[in-house]
């Protein structure tokens, strides 16, 4: 399952590693932009431009199609001031935009996985460069794909060794944080008090999300 909505609050996270996607406000509770490469059925775009006041979202998504469906049946808002979708490819996106965004969150796939221009030390490289100095790369990655490990060590090579996951199921998805510069205090009481504060904001499981964060 790619995505799933509960129809009684469209605009919630009903998947957990969507919500865990939403981990990297532990690091940055207050972007300005944040670009999403996929759209699949619309659960982030909808959920940061319902809850998240004067975020500008910027998605990039390859298939018409796909926003078709995600407008007609998951209920993604219309595009306005803070949401625009747009129909393209992720990777000529990220090679062609540069320091634009404070948060980018890549999160494609099909029916056959990840396709391979979207794992590539390209790609990974051109994700790197599209964030701002103190950016944000969130990517959701699948835990028992046999490519994983290079993946991460791609990811790695991207931010220099400034990368952290999260799993967030057995062998499910798992959560990659890629950091521009070292992402500031790291103590486990300040991101937990962090955590708390973001919980009660958005209803998302933030202090979970802190114990399963790994180096």
């Amino acid at each position: 399952i790619q995505s799933a909505m509960r129809v009684s609050a469209p605009y919630d996270l009903e998947l957990a590693y969507s919500r865990g996607m939403m981990a990297f406000l532990l690091f940055n509770p207050a972007p300005q932009g944040i670009v999403v490469i996929g759209l699949g059925g619309g659960s982030l775009p909808k959920f940061m431009r319902h809850y998240m006041t004067g975020v500008h979202v910027t998605v990039v998504e390859i298939n018409p199609q796909v926003v078709a469906v995600a407008r007609n049946q998951f209920y993604l808002q219309d595009d306005d001031e803070y949401l625009q979708v747009v129909v393209g490819d992720g990777t000529e996106y990220v090679r062609t935009h540069k320091a634009v965004c404070d948060v980018l969150m890549a999160d494609a796939f099909d029916s056959g996985g990840t396709a391979p221009e979207l794992c590539s030390q390209d790609y990974y490289d051109a994700c790197a460069a599209t964030l701002v100095y103190s950016g944000i790369f969130v990517a959701n990655l699948w835990g028992s794909d046999r490519n994983f490990d290079t993946y991460m060590q791609r990811i790695e090579r991207a931010f220099d060794g400034r990368v952290l996951m999260m799993p967030t199921g057995k062998p499910g998805n798992i959560i990659v944080f890629g950091f521009s510069r070292e992402p500031g205090d790291m103590r486990w009481k300040i991101l937990r008090d962090r955590a708390r504060a973001l919980q009660l904001r958005y209803h998302i499981d933030f202090l979970e999300f802190v114990e399963r964060l790994t180096g």
